[in-house]
């Protein structure tokens, strides 16, 4: 398969490295390669993304950065921004995405806002680890960013979640590595489609 020239970033809000969310998140992305689309997982484990502090200096100087300079915001926002589609990964804590991929995500959407929507007609899908229980809510949480930063969001076999409490555990859930499959060729499919 010949490159397509697309691509699409995929960023774990995991603080396990290489868990059960790289691991859905790495079959998803498998069946992009296969379609000639490139793919980076960035690991956001370890490093510092702080909360949005609501200043609405990127209002202001619409450089499409965030104000905050001392962590990891600006550098995932302009990863997101390069790619043409992106997709987000999160284990599930207290029935909600972690902390990490929740900073990023409001920050990223008033940068998107500030700057015209910089994400506006991207491919994005999220993917969701589980132990049990929770994990629509964070599939919603990560999809409601998607939608209010005008992002075009493909659909699954079923809802994008894996289910296991080990690192390798979500490897025996069958449904939910099928469905990360399937996620995969059905964006790799829009991407195709809304390519300019």
């Amino acid at each position: 398969m010949h490159g397509t020239g697309l691509k699409v970033v995929a960023l774990n809000g995991s603080s396990r490295k290489g868990g059960n969310t790289a691991i859905l998140l790495r079959y998803v992305m498998r069946e992009l390669e296969n379609e000639g689309i490139g793919t980076e997982l960035i690991e956001m484990s370890g490093a510092t993304i702080h909360g949005c502090l609501a200043c609405r200096e990127c209002s202001k100087k619409k450089d499409h950065r965030c104000a905050q300079k001392n962590d990891m915001g600006n550098a995932y926002i302009e990863k997101m921004e390069q790619a043409d589609g992106i997709l987000l990964g999160s284990p599930t804590y207290v029935a909600d995405v972690s902390p990490e991929m929740k900073a990023l995500m409001d920050r990223a959407c008033l940068v998107s806002k500030a700057n015209g929507g910089i994400f506006r007609r991207k491919v994005g899908a999220a993917v969701v680890a589980v132990r049990r229980a929770g994990a629509l809510h964070a599939f919603d949480t990560l999809n409601h960013f998607f939608l209010i930063s005008e992002m075009i969001v493909p659909g699954s076999s079923y809802w994008n979640i894996g289910i296991g409490r080990e690192i390798g555990d979500v490897e025996k859930d069958e449904e939910g590595i099928q469905t990360m499959k399937t996620l995969g060729q059905n964006m790799a499919w829009l991407l195709k489609k809304t390519a300019g």
